[in-house]
């Protein structure tokens, strides 16, 4: 059974907790770390995150997907999926559709910065801006909201399939984020795609210095 379901079977909580992924290898994130969400979308459409934006700019977030679903009002499988987790995880949390309520805040960021996490993730709202704003944690969320989830101990699942602003994320995907946006990246296919990346930013710096040249003295 590949479940990691020994504590939870004895607490009778009703958890699906399967084992976290590494699917980020050093050398992909080494590949990745001056690479921009914007030339990622030069290259392709899918596993980009309508929708979800940074609480604060500027900002920057690289790494391995721990994805997590929480059923609406219930958060407190974050709790687990935070306990799981290793140094260089974003938490990807799918709420269900559930575009009200907040279900990470200061504590969840100070949990998880203890780790250290790369960042969160959140397909509905978060909450104490200011508060995380400071921390200069990286999270990125639909919108924000005063209503927060409860920690009632019902369903959850972490590290299954999960959707975030129209894109599917598997459990070790690798996490693109900076100011203009989100992307999820199969690391199947994120080596290809980062080297087509880095060769567009080339031609780009080389096109900018010579825009640059020709912009009027002041």
């Amino acid at each position: 059974m590949n479940q990691l379901d020994i504590k939870d079977q004895a607490e009778n909580l009703p958890y699906r907790i399967y084992p976290r992924v590494q699917g980020i290898t050093e050398e992909l994130r080494s590949l990745y770390q001056d690479i921009d969400a914007a030339t990622v979308g030069h290259i392709t459409d899918f596993g980009y995150a309508t929708g979800i934006k940074p609480l604060f700019r500027p900002v920057r977030m690289l790494g391995n997907a721990v994805t997590v679903r929480i059923p609406h009002i219930n958060g407190s499988i974050i709790r687990e999926a935070l306990k799981l987790s290793q140094p260089g995880d974003v938490l990807v949390i799918d709420m269900s559709g559930d575009d009200i309520r907040a279900c990470w805040g200061e504590l969840r960021t100070l949990a998880a910065m203890t780790k250290p996490l790369a960042g969160a993730v959140v397909s509905g709202c978060a909450t104490d801006v200011k508060a995380i704003t400071e921390l200069g944690f990286p999270v990125y969320s639909r919108s924000t909201s005063a209503l927060t989830t409860r920690n009632l101990d019902m369903e959850g699942e972490v590290n299954v399939p999960v959707s975030i602003g129209g894109a599917t994320v598997r459990p070790g995907d690798l996490v693109l984020g900076d100011d203009d946006g989100l992307f999820f990246i199969d690391p199947a296919k994120a080596a290809e795609l980062g080297h087509k990346a880095l060769e567009i930013q080339k031609q780009e710096d080389k096109r900018r210095q010579e825009l640059t040249q020709m912009l009027p003295s002041k």
